[in-house]
């Protein structure tokens, strides 16, 4: 999952995240088989990390590269104490930068500003289908790399799977230990499905 500050790479900069040339780079852009566009008045390519991340699934290409840098982990849940509480220990004992929501509302702002690639989500949070909420998250285009992992009470295991099929990558049921949720939320940010 991308953990860069921007959104936009230049050729070099993909080339470097791909291991290859920055010709290749540009022969791929050239061929229309990465997204991107060209700065006006100028050769020069950019290439939204968005399209980056679906040409490196695409073609099979290790997401390696991608892993630089501090990730950005959006915890969302209407018990602040669980905010609070997982803010301080991935503050204390990660590199993490770390965010926090409450509302349904805030939730979509947050993940449009922040662009998280770990999202932490309490599915008590939905109103309805959790399965709704998370395939609109998976719609956005700007956010197919984020990493989503459900908080639950109670789930059955139809309703595991039918999260997972909608695009949940991890879940970690409450009442969980701070090394449980360490660990969920390292394990997503280190695997690129």
């Amino acid at each position: 999952m991308q953990s860069f500050d921007k959104d936009v790479l230049t050729t070099g900069e993909v080339a470097k995240i791909c291991n290859v040339a920055a010709r290749t780079v540009s022969k791929w852009f050239d061929s229309g088989q990465i997204d991107g566009y060209r700065i006006p008045g100028s050769k020069d390519r950019r290439i939204p990390v968005s399209s980056l991340v679906q040409f490196m699934r695409t073609h099979g290409i290790p997401m390696d590269g991608l892993m630089t840098g501090q990730s950005r982990v959006l915890v969302a849940d209407t018990d602040t104490a669980v905010c609070t509480a997982l803010t301080e220990v991935m503050g204390q004992e990660t590199d993490h930068e770390v965010r926090t929501c409450s509302s349904a509302f805030t939730l979509g702002m947050e993940c449009e500003r922040f662009r998280p690639h770990v999202l932490l989500f309490d599915l008590a949070m939905c109103t309805g289908d959790p399965s709704t909420t998370i395939g609109a998250i998976r719609s956005n285009e700007d956010l197919q790399g984020m990493k989503i992992v459900c908080m639950y009470r109670t789930l059955t295991e139809g309703q595991a799977a039918a999260l997972r099929q909608c695009g949940c990558d991890g879940m970690l049921r409450k009442p969980f230990t701070a090394r449980q949720a360490l660990d969920c939320i390292n394990e997503a940010a280190s695997v690129v499905c």
